[in-house]
């Protein structure tokens, strides 16, 4: 058969094949960038209940908290889809945040509700998975929160702080949870006081780098003043030590009692670096300021190491 016979005897070229798999993979991007990635180290905060005790727990804890940790990733997840759908036209006048997939239409707003349903109830079978209601009850409770804060209570000022605290309160609670540990309360007022710091930071951050548009993200912002956030982040870091330390100092045996009050030193100089990084955070967002910063995280491996001596 001739060349030119040969061309018109082929099969004809299927060009939108490459386009659609284009599409999907900007669509798979798009859906993962939105369940936001770079915030899943959070959740681990779900092994702080296992490690403060000493103890895993049931058999395999270990396990049953990391299918705690895996449902809150799915759980924020569903959060963050639902968020991002309501705050798109806000979004889209931030300088950073209108690069977000919903907001600049890379995701349609009814594909990411569908994602958050889905990712919503994988989070709260996993409850129920592992056979403890309870987790099931918390998971539900903290997507409920939340759904709620993202509708009205963000638009109260320091209700709103605390709210946003009480997200990392859930995480803690639910490796308890997982794992049957109980928590002692001197564990859950320092997770308080150090979740409700964080959420300080984050508006300080965002307030020092919007100025007087911080407002226009993000309503309650007009309610805040640079000074006064540094203030509230200084006490209650203070409050999280005092905290740390009568929990440390109450442990009853005494080599974990000496190893733990040992390891507020660098608990301190971890949240003094912190309280300077917030200062200097130059638009970054707060978890780059506790997960990249390369003297922070030297401060937190000294703290880790320090407290897992003592154990």
């Amino acid at each position: 058969m001739t060349g030119p016979a040969r061309a018109l005897a082929a099969p004809p070229a299927q060009p939108g094949a490459p386009a659609r798999l284009s599409a999907a993979l900007r669509w798979l991007i798009a859906a993962g960038q939105t369940a936001r990635p770079r915030q899943w180290p959070k959740n681990l905060l779900v092994f702080a209940a296992p490690l403060a005790g000493a103890s895993l727990g049931r058999d395999e804890g270990f396990f049953y908290a990391l299918a705690a940790t895996a449902a809150f990733i799915a759980a924020s997840a569903a959060v963050y889809y639902v968020n991002d759908v309501i705050d798109a036209g806000r979004d889209r006048l931030h300088p950073v945040k209108r690069l977000r997939p919903v907001a600049s239409g890379r995701l349609p707003a009814a594909h990411a509700l569908v994602l958050a349903g889905l990712s919503a109830a994988a989070a709260v079978s996993a409850g129920f998975w592992i056979g403890e209601p309870r987790l099931a009850g918390l998971i539900a409770l903290y997507i409920a929160t939340s759904l709620l804060y993202a509708l009205v209570l963000k638009h109260l000022p320091v209700i709103e702080l605390v709210f946003v605290a009480t997200g990392f309160v859930f995480r803690a609670l639910a490796g308890a949870i997982a794992t049957h540990v109980p928590p002692s309360v001197w564990f859950l007022l320092v997770c308080s006081l150090g979740a409700l710091m964080v959420a300080i930071a984050k508006r300080h951050t965002e307030l020092a780098m919007l100025g007087d548009q911080a407002a226009r993200h993000r309503p309650v912002m007009r309610w805040y003043t640079l000074r006064g956030l540094r203030l509230s982040q200084r006490l209650v870091a203070v409050g999280m030590i005092v905290s740390y330390l009568l929990w440390a100092y109450g442990e009853h045996d005494p080599w974990m009692r000496a190893w733990h009050l040992a390891s507020a030193l660098p608990l301190v100089a971890a949240l003094i670096r912190f309280d300077w990084l917030t200062d200097h955070a130059g638009g970054r967002p707060v978890e780059d300021l506790i997960a990249r910063d390369v003297p922070m995280v030297c401060c937190e491996l000294g703290w880790l190491l320090t407290f897992m001596a003592g154990l």
